[in-house]
């Protein structure tokens, strides 16, 4: 086993455990963190491995989001709107402030659809257009918990098919191939963000 494999294996081991949920919802939030459908597809293993805790699962990956969002939310706040560009690119911007000012919950719905869609973008500008966080965070909450819920439901009910899957090589390849994208859309990302705040 190579050196880099070891190392994927190990990163994929932790985000397989309660805390790693948790820990990969929070950083699923962040500005600078980078790893499409992440988040789900830590749940999705998890409630097949253990069908039973499925609503755990759920409720740890939706705990991990908000915290995360209620981080992100700050960091919008504090940037304001003029601050705002070096998070969300101008093309962006317009479409993204107007859902905002439609309220809260509008903004907290838009959690139920899944990646590449850019929602940290709009707890951001929600944060920088003063969005109540207390209609913001439990809206977005119940948001979260029912989109992992069925996610870890239908996980604990194909179970079996999809540990099968997790013991072939291709599901290796594909960790490896996300972790690879994670690590290279972080850097990305914190260095477009630092350009963006220098410029």
């Amino acid at each position: 086993m190579t050196a880099v494999r070891a190392v994927f294996l190990a990163v994929l081991r932790y985000f397989l455990t309660p805390p790693g949920i948790f820990l990969i919802g929070v950083l699923d939030a962040s500005p600078v963190f980078f790893l499409p459908l992440g988040i789900d597809v830590v749940v999705i293993v998890m409630a097949a491995r253990k069908p039973h805790l499925f609503w755990l699962y759920a409720l740890l990956a939706a705990a991990g989001s908000v915290a995360g969002a209620a981080g992100a939310l700050r960091i919008g706040k504090f940037a304001g709107e003029r601050g705002l560009s070096r998070f969300v690119s101008p093309r962006k911007l317009r479409a993204v402030e107007t859902h905002v000012n439609r309220g809260a919950v509008v903004v907290a719905s838009l959690a139920l659809i899944p990646p590449p869609f850019p929602f940290t973008a709009f707890v951001l500008a929600g944060g920088a257009l003063d969005m109540s966080p207390w209609s913001f965070l439990p809206a977005l909450a119940a948001a979260r918990v029912l989109r992992f819920g069925i996610e870890a439901a239908l996980a604990a009910y194909y179970g079996r098919g999809i540990l099968r899957w997790m013991r072939t090589p291709l599901f290796e390849a594909i960790v490896a191939a996300f972790i690879t994208l994670a690590v290279i859309g972080t850097i990305v990302s914190a260095v477009l963000l630092w350009r963006r705040a220098r410029a």
